[in-house]
């Protein structure tokens, strides 16, 4: 689990969120603007410091919220998002550009968040080239690297991104997420559409990169089997609330909220795997 990258006694959080609200509008076909609807309500979580919290919920439950919120690709409607000692939720632009390079997100759909055209070296080269342009051979260098760092031949670096495979995919976007050197990596659904295979070894990827550069996770998922393989920490979210919050043995093994047990019933192998995994009785 992600508790042995982080050194006994870190307890200081790098990522508070506190009262965290947003709302959409719902469009009414009548009233211009529409009805807002609110997809997270008040939400409270924080991690350590090189830890791993694990937010699950089912569909519709607030999670991606969240996610869009921490990372400020959506601005919060109210609460406070604590990136070390600074609240960025209401930030600007500006003020948001230093913040860019500490957190940085992975979506659940590799191909959709990439350029079609870019090469593999391109799309990691990119971040870079747009926080500090100036010497391009040295955003190529980095590229190659991460392109091992993530297992992927750096020879295949002049390939279109099509001509990749889904997994493989997902390891070229963690190799962009890293190219700023982040301190929290955000992670939304982003072992959704793999197989259990390739699921395995992207799991083992993430703890590795986790210990090799003290990262903190923010994990979205709805399987629990999986988060119970990686998270130190689960947050249950439903209806944009958190109702349950624990670490990750103590919530799997003694649920509390009907969401939360709902969740593990759904998770067809949790039962066969969460023994062995934590090292709870069945």
């Amino acid at each position: 689990m992600g508790a042995d990258a982080h050194t006994a006694g870190n307890s200081l959080p790098f990522l508070r969120v506190c009262g965290l609200t947003k709302s959409y509008a719902r469009p009414t076909g009548i009233l211009r603007g529409g009805v807002p609807v609110a997809a997270v309500r008040g939400v409270d979580f924080e991690i350590p410091a090189g830890e791993i919290l694990a937010l699950v919920g089912s569909s519709g439950s607030g999670k991606s919220t969240v996610a869009r919120c921490v990372t400020r690709l959506e601005r919060p409607d109210a609460g406070q998002i604590w990136v070390g000692g600074t609240d960025i939720s209401r930030l600007g632009n500006r003020g948001l550009r230093s913040f860019r390079s500490e957190i940085q997100m992975i979506f659940q759909d590799a191909v959709t968040s990439m350029n079609p055209r870019f090469s593999a070296a391109q799309i990691i080269e990119e971040p870079l080239l747009i926080q500090g342009p100036g010497n391009k051979e040295e955003p190529r260098k980095r590229a190659r690297e991460l392109m091992s760092e993530v297992g992927l031949s750096p020879s295949s670096a002049d390939r279109s991104v099509m001509e990749f495979s889904g997994g493989q995919r997902q390891r070229l976007a963690i190799a962009r997420a890293l190219a700023l050197q982040p301190k929290l990596l955000v992670l939304d659904e982003a072992m959704s559409g793999l197989d259990l295979s390739t699921e395995a070894q992207i799991t083992s990827l993430l703890l590795e990169l986790q210990a090799a550069h003290s990262l903190t996770y923010l994990f979205i998922s709805h399987d629990m089997a999986l988060v119970a393989r990686l998270a130190d920490a689960i947050a249950v979210i439903s209806a944009g609330r958190i109702v349950e919050c624990g670490p990750t043995a103590q919530v799997i093994s003694s649920p509390n909220h009907p969401e939360t047990r709902a969740l593990l019933a759904s998770a067809k192998t949790f039962q066969k795997n969460y023994a062995d995994v934590l090292g709870v009785s069945g």
